[in-house]
């Protein structure tokens, strides 16, 4: 808003100062860079992130495989529970249990893992990612999740971007208002002698 309202300065005016249409040029620099050089970070930054979340998730599915996994028995000891935020922002209790399953090799594997608590007791099933050797991994990350992800890179590129533009915005105009103070003193100085003595100089 200050760099459009700077833009008033370029109006022709017999008391504008060289200083009045440098910080002119300043407002129109900023307010071009404001709705073009920040929307284009953004994206690419936005697009950048993307691309490379996607690969990453696209590995991810190469190097992890989704199993069956049957409960064989409460961990022991019982570990403690933790509580897990579903996307809907519901919570739910995750267990420790020892659990069997099979490796993308086909070899029976037994081990402790995680699962929620309506899967806890002995004979139940549930999914269960495991990596290529058949040991159980995180899920690999979601498209949407990936694109959330760089959707917040993009809007935090961007904002930086308009803060380090509007920063510099404020430090040259007030490098000009010190300049214009620091000549007002010292046209003020050379006229400080003859001011207000009717005929001096004369």
């Amino acid at each position: 808003m200050r760099a459009a309202l700077g833009l008033w300065r370029w109006r022709r005016n017999p008391l504008r100062r060289t200083t009045d249409l440098v910080e002119a040029w300043v407002a129109l620099t900023s307010l071009v860079l404001f709705c073009v050089a920040v929307p284009l970070v953004g994206w690419s930054a936005g697009a950048s992130a993307h691309d490379s979340l996607r690969v990453a998730v696209r590995a991810q599915e190469e190097r992890r495989t989704q199993t069956t996994a049957r409960v064989v028995r409460p961990a022991d000891p019982p570990a403690s529970a933790t509580r897990t935020a579903e996307s809907g922002g519901e919570e739910r209790l995750r267990r420790a249990v020892v659990a069997r399953w099979t490796a993308p090799d086909g070899s029976p594997r037994t081990g402790t893992v995680t699962t929620f608590r309506r899967h806890s007791a002995p004979g139940d099933t549930f999914s269960l990612w495991t990596d290529r050797d058949g040991r159980p991994v995180t899920p690999p990350m979601r498209a949407d999740t990936a694109r959330a992800h760089a959707i917040t890179a993009g809007l935090t590129a961007a904002l930086l971007t308009g803060l380090l533009v509007e920063t510099v915005r404020r430090l040259a105009v007030r490098r000009l208002v010190l300049t214009r103070y620091a000549r007002l003193d010292r046209a003020w100085a050379a006229a400080g002698p003859d001011w207000g003595r009717t005929g001096t100089g004369s």
